[in-house]
């Protein structure tokens, strides 16, 4: 991995730094495919921070690369938009027929047939919206869906470092709601946009045919309501920005109490929370009404210019009635074409304001999408023997990215297969970096790590970790029953290989006790057992996962000694031929290891065992 700053940018770097970052990967990776669509962009959106623009450019280009595929099915929407526009156009003409040459004119026939006409035409129109709707909802769900998967997919190549720096919420917020505001402009405003230019031509072509006085008079103000646009758009977008930054504010807020309600509650300091919750409500509340009354004047300003000269409309043309120089149902045509092309206009200056907005949730999004995988797989991985677990360090020095210390200087060390490892030291010094190393969620950025000689960098970064299993000191297990999470690590596994490794792992009794056996639900984070059988669990998910090297990560910190004794004498007996590697603080465990290493400033050595019993 590139030790270099740009490799990963730590949040004390600044929003404006990680920005260029995400600019830099974006421009390698997205704006390329952006073409007219970047230009058309830039025109619409001019943001205070060119990089923010130039990130959002490139997230849209990352958009459109889902919604070309769908391109022949957006068509048939695009077609049956244009029919249902042309059959709303053709209303009023029929409305001025039956009125002028129909009605006033006494002809009969042509009132029923016009009439019979018009029935036809809303059946068929209401067929078509039907149709329309039903088509329009299945494309933008699976593009919303499409655009969220390959998002997740790309968090799921990022390092520890990047979650450890950023809020839960936050991502939580970009990944739901700023991906969902970016579908909705590229589709959803996309057919609103193509549905208003088609009707606003067809309204301004057929009020020109009727008066090309009066539609002079509507034009008039167009200007006007140009210039008020571009001068509230800076507004609306620093608004917006600043809303979703309080949205994520409550996101984070919630993702980090809610689990944490226990110990809220064991300190007596609900009150301090529910106040913070409050504040935090406020803040948002602030900047929602904010919002909304910069995108009501946005657009109230323009309506009511464009009332104003619907207005003079009536005048003139009441008074060419009245006068004899025009048909009442001319005019009576001609203001409801009137109103079909307003309605467009509203639509377009809501697409104006949804541009302002969807440019911040580009930007937002673009900052995860573009940052930077940690690790990349080769192009033709190495395979991995299925047995073995010989693990050798050679002259490994790494430095978590952005940062200048070395967590590990020059480490070399080999470890023989089917060995009892001890890794030992203060908190802090780089034991666990040493297994992030081994599992690939990092490069070291000079020597290498060999698993049966092997060189990792040569390797698939989920092959390595599923040839390394570690159990750490916090379990993950997921709302679900226990058989699912047993097979989480290995979901190829049948019932009986699932039953045989529960019980290797001495949860039998725990399933013969609970009362749905093996199918019972865990409930959230596992809460319904305890320390000693998730750790069980864990073992036997490794059994499943049937791994090279597994590694305990302080597995057995938070358990009692008796416990600790049972798990470790567990994972002897049912991993005895694997290499095994302990993170641990106590000493009692050096007396059944074969190696024991301390890690001190980047710096490992070997200690006797009776040296360590005594530390």
């Amino acid at each position: 991995m590139d030790p270099s700053p740009q490799a990963h940018v730590s949040r004390d770097g600044g929003g404006r730094q990680r920005r260029e970052l995400v600019v830099e990967e974006a421009r390698a990776e997205g704006c390329a495919r952006v073409d007219f669509r970047s230009i058309m962009f830039d025109r619409l959106i001019r943001s205070s921070e060119p990089n923010t623009q130039a990130a959002a450019r490139a997230a849209l280009g990352w958009v459109y690369g889902f919604v070309w595929p769908m391109r022949y099915r957006m068509l048939v929407l695009l077609l049956l938009s244009l029919l249902a526009t042309a059959q709303v156009l053709l209303q009023p003409w029929l409305t001025k027929v039956l009125i002028d040459d129909g009605l006033l004119a006494g002809d009969r026939d042509l009132l029923v047939n016009v009439a019979l006409v018009m029935i036809l035409i809303g059946i068929l129109g209401m067929a078509l919206s039907g149709l329309n709707r039903y088509l329009h909802t299945l494309l933008s769900g699976r593009i919303l869906f499409r655009l969220r998967e390959d998002l997740y997919r790309h968090l799921q190549t990022l390092s520890p470092t990047f979650y450890g720096e950023r809020r839960t919420g936050d991502i939580l917020s970009r990944l739901d709601g700023d991906v969902a505001e970016i579908q909705r402009f590229a589709v959803d405003s996309l057919f609103a946009a193509i549905s208003s230019i088609l009707g606003l031509i067809g309204a301004v072509v057929l009020m020109l045919m009727l008066s090309w006085q009066l539609s002079l008079i509507v034009a008039l103000l167009i200007p006007v309501e140009v210039l008020w646009m571009r001068w509230m758009r800076r507004k609306l977008e620093q608004r917006t920005r600043t809303l979703r930054e309080r949205s994520a504010d409550l996101s984070s807020f919630l993702v980090e109490t809610l689990p944490a309600m226990k110990f809220i509650q064991s300190v007596g300091q609900e009150a301090r929370e529910a106040r913070r919750l409050g504040g935090l409500g406020d803040h948002y509340l602030g900047d929602l009404i904010k919002l909304q009354m910069t995108e009501f004047f946005t657009r109230a300003v323009p309506g009511m210019l464009t009332s104003l000269s619907r207005a003079g409309a009536f005048i003139v043309g009441g008074f060419w009635v009245i006068d004899g120089h025009w048909q009442l149902g001319a005019l009576i045509a001609f203001s409801t074409y009137l109103g079909m092309a307003i309605g467009p206009v509203q639509s377009l200056l809501g697409l104006y304001v949804s541009i302002q907005r969807v440019s911040v949730s580009l930007g937002r999004v673009a900052e995860l999408r573009f940052s930077p995988a940690s690790v990349t797989p080769p192009d033709t991985p190495c395979p991995l023997r299925k047995t073995g677990g010989d693990i050798v360090f050679d002259s490994v020095s790494f430095a978590y990215p952005g940062r200048t210390q070395q967590v590990l200087q020059g480490l070399n060390i080999a470890i023989p297969a089917g060995s009892k490892v001890l890794l030992t030291g203060r908190s802090g010094v780089g034991k666990s970096t040493l297994i992030d190393l081994l599992q690939r969620h990092y490069d070291p950025q000079s020597g290498r790590i060999l698993l049966d000689g092997v060189d990792l960098r040569d390797c698939d970064p989920q092959a390595i970790r599923q040839r390394v299993a570690v159990v750490s000191q916090d379990i993950v297990l997921f709302r679900g029953s226990l058989f699912e999470n047993l097979r989480y690590a290995a979901p190829q596994a049948d019932e009986n290989a699932i039953l045989a490794a529960a019980r290797r792992a001495r949860l039998g009794e725990l399933i013969e006790r609970l009362p749905e056996g093996i199918s019972s639900q865990v409930g959230e984070r596992g809460v319904q057992l305890s320390g000693g059988q998730k750790q069980r669990v864990a073992i036997a998910r490794a059994l499943l996962q049937d791994p090279l090297v597994l590694v305990l990560d302080e597995a057995t910190s938070a358990v009692d000694q008796e416990t600790e004794t049972e798990i470790i004498a567990a994972v002897d007996e049912l991993f005895a031929d694997r290499t095994r590697i302990l993170i641990s603080h106590r000493p009692a465990l050096s007396d059944a290891t074969s190696i024991v290493l301390k890690l001190d400033d980047g710096v490992i050595e070997v200690l006797p065992r009776l040296e360590m019993a005594y530390e």
